[in-house]
């Protein structure tokens, strides 16, 4: 076994890591989380965000 080889293995085992990472994020199991955390900026109390009478120190 020579270095290429090891590079050929190395390759093939992050494809299939990227392979894996992807069937992950676009499974079905996964949907109900992601679309709950792509709601968070708009769920919760309005009295922590910035409101339209802040004023800014000159």
């Amino acid at each position: 076994m020579d270095i290429n080889d090891l590079r050929s293995v190395v390759t093939v085992v992050g494809l299939l890591c990227f392979l894996a990472i992807v069937a992950w994020a676009y499974g079905r199991s996964s949907q109900k989380g992601f679309d709950e955390a792509a709601n968070l900026p708009f769920s919760g109390d309005d009295d922590h965000g910035a409101s339209s009478k802040t004023t800014h120190p000159r």
